[in-house]
């Protein structure tokens, strides 16, 4: 039976969530809502869709939608996602899950009580480096782990960058590259390596604020530049640094070492810069483990863009949901509402650490 899909929110779904359904059997995008016609009318007609709407609390309440897919500003992801559950639906909500830790933790509980299937947009553990990291590690290249590394940078919020949309700058609206990358990083390095326990972080705003059009200034106040130092509980130190200040900076680096072994490497998902590497302790050196990249089982073909390797990951994540969503086992774990509280609550705790905290606890999810 395929799952009909109806979409809130026409921003970042219509660059990876619509084209992402689009491409895996088994999924139809049925319907989209926003609070714009305009933009509203605009998405349909991209993806050949005319069942439009812009009331989403009438939306998540329709009989014919199996499946709500939540791509809206951070701020209503609480709000739909909780009535969703409510009225029987499955629920795939972009990253982050919600704005505080609480809103996570209350997401969570309606998720745990509602019977249904919920999933939380952090497609980038699909992508085909940091996929080739998974498959290394589930192989036992690393072992017990002794320390991970993992860098992130970008020239998103130099002074020569034109500005993002002007929510990004506000932390109350969930903006800044926690939120925004490091998020990505911390689930990522919590999959694969354990739940972190411990976090001592710096997290800054080093452009503090941004020209906008009409000569005005805006005053930033979320992060641009941060440095997080895990305690994970497997027993392993876990440095994650994200940056988006950097003039011509644009890569994501990535290091493992274990009692069995090391993987080294890029994993920036728009390409190999440097390729991911890895040996066993015993090895001569690094090599090319040599695993060929996934295919789409649709054989889609995805136009060459700068988001084709999200929706190319985030494609992979709903091929592997699948199952789950006709009451099997999804194919290989996908980020839960559990995984986007523990990422919350390590957000949280790095940013009451840079207030002065030192080490700060993680509470379990």
């Amino acid at each position: 039976m395929t799952i009909r899909v109806g979409m809130v929110g026409v921003g970042w779904g219509t660059v990876v969530h619509a084209p992402a359904f689009q491409a895996v059997e088994g999924y139809e995008l049925a319907a989209l809502c926003s609070r714009s016609p305009e933009k509203t009318a605009k998405a349909g007609a991209k993806f050949g869709i005319d069942d439009l709407s812009n009331d989403w609390q009438s939306f998540v309440q329709r009989d014919d939608l199996d499946l709500i897919s939540v791509a809206t500003p951070v701020d209503l992801h609480k709000d739909v996602t909780l009535a969703a559950l409510a009225a029987g639906k499955h629920v795939l909500c972009e990253k982050p899950l919600a704005l505080t830790a609480a809103d996570c933790a209350e997401m969570t509980a309606a998720a745990a009580v509602s019977g249904r299937q919920t999933a939380v947009c952090f497609e980038l553990r699909w992508t085909r480096e940091r996929s080739l990291v998974r498959t290394l590690v589930n192989q036992g290249t690393v072992g017990r782990p002794y320390f991970v590394r993992l860098n992130q940078s970008a020239d998103y919020w130099h002074p020569t960058h034109a500005n993002q949309s002007l929510w990004m700058y506000d932390a109350q609206q969930g903006g800044g590259y926690l939120m925004g990358m490091a998020a990505h990083d911390i689930d990522f390095i919590a999959s694969l390596f354990g739940r972190p326990v411990e976090v001592c972080a710096d997290v800054r705003t080093m452009v503090a604020e941004r020209v906008l059009p009409d000569g005005g200034t805006l005053h930033v106040t979320a992060d641009d530049t941060s440095v997080l130092l895990l305690r994970l509980e497997s027993g392993a130190l876990a440095v994650l640094s994200t940056s988006v200040v950097g003039a011509h900076a644009s890569a994501t680096t990535f290091e493992a070492f274990g009692v069995d072994g090391t993987i080294s490497g890029s994993i920036a998902p728009r390409g190999l810069d440097v390729p991911v590497l890895a040996a066993r302790a015993a090895d001569a050196g690094l090599a090319d483990p040599g695993i060929a990249p996934r295919q789409l089982a649709s054989g889609a073909e995805l136009p060459a863009r700068g988001a084709t390797d999200l929706i190319k990951a985030q494609a992979f994540m709903l091929e592997d949901w699948l199952p789950a969503l006709h009451g099997g086992t999804a194919a290989q774990p996908v980020p839960s509402f559990a995984d986007g509280l523990l990422v919350a609550r390590v957000i949280e705790a790095a940013r009451a650490s840079a207030a002065g905290a030192g080490w700060v606890p993680i509470p379990a999810a």
